[in-house]
């Protein structure tokens, strides 16, 4: 449980403290990485409180859930349409609802 926390804290000291810039083009592609890695990592802190946390489903989802959100965001940009902005409002949804199912564990923990 408080593995991915930790990961999540020590992550974003290292992006807070590294002198590494992302150039603008890709503000999109990273704005979408990281509201699915988030996504992600919500869903696996819920199975894990739901008892059925499984690596494997875990670990693809992730990488199955950020190439296409990142494929559609690339898709979008040439086209010129703001796709991103689906898979930010889908997977920024299911983050929260994530969290409020997390938040509900926690309060009703036996």
């Amino acid at each position: 449980m408080w593995l991915p926390i930790f990961g999540l804290i020590i992550g974003l000291i290292i992006g807070f403290v590294s002198p590494i810039t992302i150039p603008v083009e890709y503000a999109k592609y990273i704005s979408v990485a990281i509201i699915v890695a988030l996504d992600s990592v919500m869903g696996g802190i819920r199975a894990y409180k739901e008892g059925n946390f499984d690596t494997t489903v875990f670990m693809s989802g992730f990488l199955v859930n950020i190439v296409t959100a990142c494929a559609l965001a690339f898709i979008g940009d040439r086209m010129g349409v703001d796709l991103y902005l689906a898979a930010i409002v889908a997977f920024g949804t299911r983050l929260f609802q994530n969290i409020s199912i997390i938040r509900r564990h926690i309060i009703n923990r036996p």
